[in-house]
């Protein structure tokens, strides 16, 4: 949500999100910087964020207003901020750099040092060439964002529609390398991975697509950029019921057969299931849980 619009940051209170980023950079003008600065702080102290990760997204260190943005933010509001977004990450040394500067303000203020996560945007192809070294390169790191639109630009992707397939392109996916790129990047590190935006806000079909794709990859979310795209995101990230239910199945079955059987590879069904079945039972029975999914089958030996 832009910082420069009070409305709009109260409107994201009310939106069924796991979380909000407010926005000092690309959705704000220059000469509103300061101003959004001061409506964040305000919102995120006065605001009612109950079950949604706060987040502010900075400027970028080329500009002059990323140590402002973090400085006034930091000590305006740190206790009710969970996070700071460092948006076009080209080298692990920025990571480090945000992460000292919070360092410093945190024990001025007498805050928890180390409490505010960092999240890190890949936008172009040197972010993208040192992705390993930036996922490693804080402790404070939480997640790494895909920025389709300045990333597309970086590297004279010749298209004008953030997301979709360039023209011309018909062999495959475009966007595979780039996705798996962060996606092991992420998880060799322990950290979230998002996909960014669709711009084509009105076209949720547009949208339900393009996030299937990284939803079936493995990424934990999407950004949306409208609360038109918010049910589309949330129902593209949730396991069917069926999958579900039968995660829950594997778990369920395989922990009777190793403790009560002591069998490490039994059939379920027409299925084996062994330890390596469960380890994926895992994440889809995890991502129905916290999409608030109830079961409908349970295992009878």
């Amino acid at each position: 949500m832009p910082g420069s619009s009070p409305r709009f940051l109260e409107k994201a209170q009310t939106l069924p999100v796991d979380e909000v980023f407010l926005d000092l950079e690309d959705s704000v003008a220059p000469a509103a910087k300061e101003d959004a600065r001061r409506n964040v702080v305000a919102a995120l102290r006065e605001g009612d964020w109950s079950g949604k990760t706060r987040v502010v997204r900075v400027n970028d260190l080329a500009t002059q207003w990323t140590y402002r943005d973090v400085i006034e933010v930091v000590e305006g509001a740190g206790e009710f901020l969970d996070c700071v977004m460092l948006p076009k990450v080209q080298d692990p040394t920025e990571v480090v750099w945000l992460d000292t500067l919070l360092t410093q303000i945190e024990k001025a203020m007498g805050h928890e040092p180390g409490r505010i996560g960092i999240e890190a945007q890949i936008e172009n192809a040197r972010g993208l060439v040192n992705v390993d070294m930036i996922a490693g390169s804080s402790r404070r790191l939480e997640t790494l964002v895909f920025g389709p639109a300045d990333f597309m630009a970086s590297i004279n992707m010749r298209t004008l529609v953030v997301g979709e397939q360039p023209p011309g392109y018909t062999e495959g996916d475009a966007y595979h390398y780039i996705l798996m790129r962060l996606l092991m990047a992420a998880r060799s590190h322990d950290l979230q991975v998002i996909d960014g935006p669709y711009l084509q806000i009105r076209d949720v079909d547009g949208f339900r697509r393009v996030a299937r794709r990284s939803a079936a990859l493995g990424f934990d979310g999407k950004w949306v950029l409208h609360p038109s795209q918010v049910d589309a995101a949330n129902e593209v990230f949730s396991p069917e019921q069926e999958d579900y239910d039968h995660a829950e199945l594997i778990l369920e079955a395989y922990e009777y057969y190793t403790t009560v059987e002591k069998r490490g590879a039994v059939m379920l069904g027409d299925e084996m299931i062994d330890e390596a079945s469960r380890k994926m039972a895992l994440v889809v029975a995890a991502k129905g849980r916290a999409a608030g999914l109830s079961r409908t089958r349970t295992f009878t030996p």
